[in-house]
């Protein structure tokens, strides 16, 4: 294909369903927590619509794709070159039918989307606060890391105003944010359902965790097994070859 490529950029190969991707050379990549929450998520239902907030190069929107029978999901991005390389990365996979890149800020959406019509929503939002952590990164890993555009409450206000009643929110973020998620969530009438915390190892303590909540959900919170991305010896555990498909 022509031209499918610019400056800095390369072509992945997901190793799922012949899937690729492009990603920048020196800009940011997707890392684990997107590939974690696509298995996370897989429980979407034949024929739902599914909103990805935040969607960076695609990675949550090809994964579901491949992963769940959705009827259609559609990638919001800020940053208008990142959305840009999404379209050519769907583009590249042909599945210009099923999935599609919004290029605006998920606080507009309410005046550019169809409100209460979602039947899920996929999220891997930025991790640190706007004035938090290291801050020489270029401008591209600065909005994807830190909630420069849109914070974790304006995630979650938007979720309850696109999402269908009883519609569900798919959330990867930090453990350490785990407070300020549930009192938001809350908050905006989204009531968490199931939460899976993710460790390096059995002695480390939780980085990552997972989260599935409900909009106008009952209260009833399950913890799930933990999730360990590696064994004692440094090499991946059989449940995360299974997710990376490599079993």
């Amino acid at each position: 294909m022509e031209n499918i490529l610019k400056e800095n950029e390369r072509i992945d190969d997901l190793e799922l369903n012949n899937l690729k991707i492009i990603q920048r050379t020196d800009g940011f990549c997707f890392g684990i927590d997107s590939v974690l929450l696509s298995d996370f998520a897989k429980g979407i239902k034949r024929n739902n619509k599914v909103l990805d907030l935040g969607t960076g190069t695609g990675i949550l929107g090809l994964l579901l794709c491949a992963k769940t029978n959705l009827k259609q999901i559609t990638g919001i991005e800020v940053q208008t070159e990142i959305a840009e390389m999404a379209k050519r990365t769907i583009k590249l996979n042909n599945l210009e039918d099923k999935f599609d890149i919004i290029n605006a800020n998920i606080k507009e959406l309410d005046k550019i989307l169809k409100l209460d019509y979602y039947d899920s929503i996929v999220t891997n939002p930025p991790y640190k606060k706007a004035n938090s952590g290291k801050i020489n990164e270029n401008e591209i890993k600065l909005i994807s890391r830190h909630e420069i555009k849109a914070d974790l409450s304006d995630f979650i206000k938007m979720s309850f105003k696109l999402l269908k009643d009883r519609g569900s929110l798919y959330m990867v973020h930090r453990t350490e944010r785990l407070a300020d998620i549930i009192s938001e969530m809350r908050l905006n009438k989204i009531e968490p359902k199931r939460i899976r915390f993710v460790y390096s190892n059995s002695t480390s303590d939780s980085k990552l965790v997972l989260i599935e909540a409900v909009k106008n959900g009952k209260s009833f919170l399950k913890i799930e097994k933990p999730l360990y991305v590696y064994n004692e010896d440094g090499t991946y555990t059989d449940e995360i070859l299974e997710i990376y498909n490599k079993k």
